[in-house]
């Protein structure tokens, strides 16, 4: 990419991906704001080690699809779960509490589909210190 006048992908490789280091697993961007022109989707592969969350949170300004690829998920939407394994998936509507814990004894691979991609705002509130939330899980 050129400074100034960037040049987006349109095709990305592995090593195009840029990947950012969150608490609970690694964050493979495969599209999002400066790396794609897409401005309605937005496209990240996580990697989530056993025993990880990424708890109780909401996007307020966009929706979002889970789709596992490996392992399993307890997934929450709202306040109902299920547990997700590979080829499984969940739409959570925006600004609707959910959260991902990694429910096995392996990584837990899944997807993230958010959409749009450009907002105004916060991306994400995290609300697992709230009632009544902070008590859904132990």
């Amino acid at each position: 990419m050129t400074e100034g006048n960037e040049e987006m992908l349109r095709f990305i490789r592995q090593d195009d991906v840029e990947v950012e280091e969150l608490p609970w697993g690694p964050h493979e961007w495969i599209s999002r704001e400066g790396l794609t022109e897409a401005e309605h989707l937005m496209l990240v592969r996580v990697k989530m080690p056993p025993g990880q969350a990424h708890k109780f949170h909401r996007h307020p300004h966009m929706e979002e699809i889970i789709y596992v690829v490996e392992g399993q998920a307890e997934q929450w939407v709202d306040r109902e779960y299920q547990m997700l394994g590979p080829g499984d998936a969940a739409h959570i509507p925006m600004d609707m509490v959910h959260g991902t814990y990694n429910a096995g004894d392996t990584d837990l691979i899944f997807l993230a589909i958010l959409s749009p991609a450009r907002f105004e705002g916060p991306a994400l509130v995290d609300v697992s210190e709230e009632s009544p939330w902070v008590g859904l899980k132990a």
